[in-house]
């Protein structure tokens, strides 16, 4: 049997099982129909679990999931929690009609669990690390984002006023535009856009660069955004913000600013560990004490 290579295929796996299901064999029709039958439940399975509910061996399921273009088991189930549904336009590509709260719940938590494996293998650690130096080196801080990153550049800010580098975010595009028009160097300017399209975060983009400013960018791979950056953080993910509501996407680049905030901190050494905790040490009189007593 001939795997499977073409990638709007493999996007659409549920649809490439049925389609292929009468050229299995008989061992791996099973594992096929199991999964048909259930595919939310199948995303939960182990390999060991799949293997019994279908009454075959594990390396049988190990040669069907290659068999579709995948690496391995994780990597099937990483596809499969991806295709599960077309979805309902400006909500969630994984949700149907139809759908219970449980299952539009589940659906929803699967396919962030599998868009941040997505993009875990797509990082770049070079870029990261540049990026990391960038944001030690500079002299302040400017996250931009708009319409769904506009949280993103917000929770940013959150993060990176701690390492005592004057940091600011922006969410409209006209206090971006100036703000770069305003930068220079020693200035590091962090842009955040899912798809890197937005006409007017690429111009202002161009113009920090202009001005002498480093340009870190959070975004597609090879988007018109990407190729103005100093340096792009490429991530990729199965959401399409043009028509669904921005969910894992968002999810996703959080994540970046984790990554990034983490290694800023590691960067400082242990030295600035007591920095830190003394900003946690404020916020202690303003909550209520635990209850570790409670059950």
């Amino acid at each position: 049997m001939v795997p499977m290579t073409d990638n709007s295929q493999s996007n659409n796996l549920l649809t490439a099982i049925r389609s292929r299901l009468e050229d299995l064999n008989k061992s791996e029709r099973k594992v096929a129909e199991v999964i048909l039958r259930d595919p939310s439940s199948a995303t939960r399975y182990s390999i060991a679990a799949l293997a019994h509910a279908a009454s075959v061996s594990e390396p049988t399921v190990n040669r069907f999931c290659r068999n579709f273009s995948a690496s391995g088991f994780p990597d099937f189930k990483i596809q499969l929690a991806q295709s599960i549904a077309v979805g309902i336009p400006y909500v969630s590509q994984s949700v149907e009609p139809d759908d219970t709260v449980e299952a539009f719940s589940q659906k929803i938590v699967q396919s962030t669990i599998a868009s941040l494996e997505r993009a875990r293998q797509g990082l770049d650690p070079q870029a990261i690390g540049k990026a990391i130096d960038y944001l030690i080196q500079a002299k302040q801080i400017l996250f931009f984002g708009m319409g769904g990153s506009a949280p993103v550049a917000l929770d940013a800010q959150h993060k990176f006023f701690r390492f005592n580098i004057p940091v600011t975010s922006y969410d409209d595009a006209l206090m971006q535009r100036m703000v770069a028009a305003a930068s220079g160097k020693g200035d590091t300017i962090v842009v955040i856009s899912y798809t890197g399209r937005t006409r007017e975060m690429v111009d202002i983009a161009q113009v920090a660069r202009e001005n002498g400013a480093t340009v870190v960018g959070i975004t597609a791979p090879n988007s018109p955004l990407s190729k103005v950056c100093t340096v792009a953080l490429e991530v990729t993910g199965p959401e399409d913000t043009d028509v669904y509501m921005p969910m894992t996407s968002r999810i996703i680049h959080l994540t970046i600013v984790d990554i990034l905030a983490t290694g800023v901190t590691l960067k400082r050494g242990s030295d600035f560990q007591s920095h830190l905790k003394k900003i946690k040490d404020s916020l202690r009189a303003t909550r209520f004490p635990s209850d570790d007593s409670a059950p």
